[in-house]
């Protein structure tokens, strides 16, 4: 086991799991999580998009990192209700300058 999978399988695991597949997806993609959920509804232009790529988060919680108009990055947050982890992954992407 990796020691990224050992801690991501430790206590909290699956929140942990969630928040690197939100940052993962925003980072993908460079836009959050949530708005690929959006597109990703039945009928959607990315209909079952979220199986894609080794699985994929598509509900609120990671939002790309920007520095300089680059995308450097992302961040995922889980834990809470989906709009809390929204909020708190964009202060978090907010101390980016």
């Amino acid at each position: 086991m990796t020691p990224n999978a050992a801690w991501a399988a430790g206590p909290g695991g699956s929140r942990r799991g969630v928040s690197i597949k939100k940052a993962r997806t925003a980072r993908l993609f460079d836009m959050e999580s949530g708005a690929i959920g959006e597109l990703s509804q039945p009928g959607g232009p990315l209909y079952n998009i979220e199986v894609s790529n080794g699985g994929l988060i598509t509900f609120p919680g990671g939002v790309p990192l920007i520095q300089g108009g680059v995308v450097i990055g992302a961040l995922g947050v889980s834990g809470s209700l989906v709009e809390n982890d929204r909020r708190v992954a964009l202060a978090g992407a907010a101390t980016i300058s």
